[in-house]
């Protein structure tokens, strides 16, 4: 049976930055959420676009040639193959809505990359 998700609840639960968190599935889709602090690193999506929806606080997408700020109750879309890389100055809480064979490092495979994700 369908049952609600309270994200603030959720969000009490992930204690490290940068580790994807499962809180939902639909339509072979992830509902992915992850705490932001910090740089991440560079990289894209061969296969995948990817959906960044901003919960609480604020963090900033770079590309190659701009950067774009993306506020609370903001969302932006990445197209598969566009290099990225989030950068949070502060904590943010991200919800992440994506192919479940999205890899969080895409092609780079690095100590960032989680390949099993708990769920909350």
């Amino acid at each position: 049976m369908p049952t609600e998700v309270n994200l603030s609840s959720k969000f009490s639960e992930i204690h490290e930055h940068w580790q994807p968190h499962i809180a939902g599935e639909l339509n072979g889709q992830l509902i992915k959420l992850v705490k932001f602090q910090g740089e991440f690193v560079w990289h894209h999506h061969d296969n995948e676009d990817e959906m960044f929806f901003v919960v609480k606080g604020q963090f900033r997408m770079e590309f190659q040639d701009k950067a774009v700020m993306i506020g609370e109750g903001e969302f932006i879309v990445v197209p598969r193959g566009v290099e990225h890389k989030p950068v949070a100055d502060e904590e943010c809480w991200v919800m992440l809505f994506e192919p479940a064979s999205t890899l969080n490092t895409g092609n780079v495979v690095n100590e960032r990359t989680v390949r099993e994700l708990k769920r909350v």
